[in-house]
């Protein structure tokens, strides 16, 4: 029998209120997370990533903000109906988040020291002592040099990569079930987001810690996750293993997303980015919210929304046609030939331009 999941999301529902309006944020969301498995989750600023991840922690600010509907079920209870003080009791202790913006995630006018023993005395038990070893050991874990020295010193006194490390550590801190890392290394530079990926693979390995990944860098979810989610729009529009996705998309918006990185690989591949803008999350329209943006578009598109449907074994995606790697690659030889078109003819208006004077 398979073991249950350590996290199970069933058609998460979350909306914001504002001025002009209800925006679904999070639209019939649904995903799970296994013990020691790494999930990856990837679209563009806009799709409702952080919001779902902060609906996991019970962190949608309200109002403006409330679950709507769903459930999220962690080790077989349902968050969405535990009390606050019942959620104080899980997060930072088996539930535990990075958090997006460095800057202002710490308490500018409290120690590190202080914000980074809080949760040890409060969730593990510990003595103010071993409180602060404890803190030290994972400063230095994250690259932070003289950390018993740097333990004394405010948020203001580090650079933002800094600051990221220093939120990597308190997440860290408790050992936690559950690790929700939105764009850990964001404010990273190369090599020390390397060693901070390893210490999040290493962690897991050693403790069976399971980690939910958000970020924009396809290349580290490709090297970092075992499954991967892609969300458009406050939906999730593909799902699948990360090999499986990378080699075979078949929801067009991924397609966009790997066509639009460079490849090392030494195929000359022209750069296409994906046209257009995200749309409207207060517009209630019954099509494909992809639609707009699309290469492969097709008239019954536009009058109907696409439903997850499965499309090969543990892979599911949004949308109401097959799309092989054949159609993928046609489409991506007529864009080179409809760009090198343009750039012909505008080279053409250019010399004509030039003879004329």
């Amino acid at each position: 029998m398979a073991e249950a999941p350590l996290l199970e999301v069933k058609n998460l529902q979350v909306q914001f209120k504002t001025a002009d309006g209800v925006v679904n944020a999070v639209n019939n969301v649904s995903f799970s997370v296994n013990r020691g498995e790494t999930l990856g989750i990837v679209g563009e600023s806009g799709s409702g990533k952080s919001v779902t991840s902060l609906s996991i922690m019970r962190l949608i600010p309200s109002p403006p903000g409330k679950i709507a509907g769903g459930q999220i079920l962690f080790d077989g209870d349902n968050l969405v109906d535990f009390s606050e003080s019942e959620m104080r009791k899980i997060r930072g202790n088996r539930i535990s988040m990075i958090f997006q913006d460095p800057m202002t995630s710490l308490n500018p006018v409290l120690r590190i020291g202080r914000q980074m023993t809080e949760s040890l005395q409060l969730h593990m038990g510990m003595t103010p002592k071993q409180a602060r070893n404890r803190a030290i050991d994972l400063l230095s874990m994250v690259g932070i040099p003289a950390p018993d020295k740097r333990l004394d010193d405010f948020p203001h006194q580090f650079s933002g990569g800094m600051r990221q490390r220093v939120m990597i550590a308190m997440g860290l801190a408790c050992n936690p079930e559950l690790l929700i890392a939105d764009e850990p290394t964001t404010a990273l530079d190369v090599t020390i987001q390397a060693q901070i990926l390893e210490l999040l693979n290493r962690l897991k390995n050693e403790t069976g810690t399971a980690i939910i990944f958000i970020t924009h860098d396809l290349g580290v979810v490709a090297g970092m996750t075992d499954r991967v989610i892609v969300m458009y729009a406050g939906r999730v529009v593909e799902q699948a293993s990360t090999n499986e996705l990378f080699h075979n998309p078949r929801m067009p918006y991924t397609i966009g997303l790997l066509d639009s990185i460079p490849r090392l690989d030494g195929i000359q591949t022209r750069l296409t980015p994906i046209p257009g803008l995200p749309p409207d999350l207060l517009e209630k329209t019954e099509r494909c919210p992809f639609a707009p943006r699309c290469d492969f578009v097709q008239e019954q598109c536009w009058s109907e929304t696409p439903s997850l449907r499965q499309v090969a074994p543990e892979h599911t995606a949004a949308c109401l046609f097959e799309i092989d790697r054949e159609q993928r690659q046609a489409m991506a030889a007529k864009k080179i030939a409809e760009e090198q078109a343009a750039l012909d003819a505008a080279l053409e208006d250019v010399l004509a331009h030039e003879q004329a004077s």
